[in-house]
C-alpha cells in the first residue's frame, strides 16, 4: 500500500526530504513523473502516453501530500516509510485505497529507478 498524508498535516515539511522517490510535496505544487526518478514518459489510465517532466494536477492544495503512484513505502531503501518516521504529528499513515505487497512495491521502485537502456 501507498502512505497518505492526512488533513492533520501541519505543513513542517519534514517529510519531503526523506521520500527516495519524490513522491511527496508541498500543497499546491504540482508534480512530475521524472522528480527524483529515471522515468522519461509514463503510460497513465486509459492508455495516454505523457511525459516525465509534464505538471501534474497537485492532490492537495491545502497540506503536504503524497503521490501515491510514486510512492514504495521506501521498500527497497529503508526498513520502514522514512515519512511516518520522521512526521511529528503522526500524519503520515497507510492508505486504504493503495493495498501493495512487498513485491508489488519493489517491483514499483524499480520500474521508478529502472537505467535507460
Amino acid at each position: 500500500m501507498a502512505i497518505m498524508i492526512t488533513d492533520e498535516c501541519i505543513n513542517c515539511g519534514a517529510c519531503e526530504p526523506e521520500c527516495p522517490n519524490n513522491a511527496i510535496y508541498e500543497g499546491g505544487a504540482q508534480w512530475r513523473w521524472a522528480d527524483g526518478t529515471a522515468l522519461k514518459e509514463v503510460e497513465v489510465d486509459g492508455g495516454e502516453v505523457v511525459s516525465g517532466t509534464a505538471p501534474q494536477t497537485p492532490v492537495s492544495d491545502e497540506y503536504y501530500y503524497i503521490v501515491s503512484d510514486k510512492c514504495t513505502e521506501c521498500v527497497g531503501f529503508h526498513e520502514e516509510p522514512q515519512c511516518a518516521a520522521v512526521c511529528p504529528v503522526d500524519c503520515c499513515v497507510d492508505d486504504p485505497d493503495y493495498r501493495e505487497s512487498q513485491d508489488e512495491l519493489m517491483k514499483k521502485k524499480e520500474w521508478l529507478h529502472a537505467e535507460a537502456v
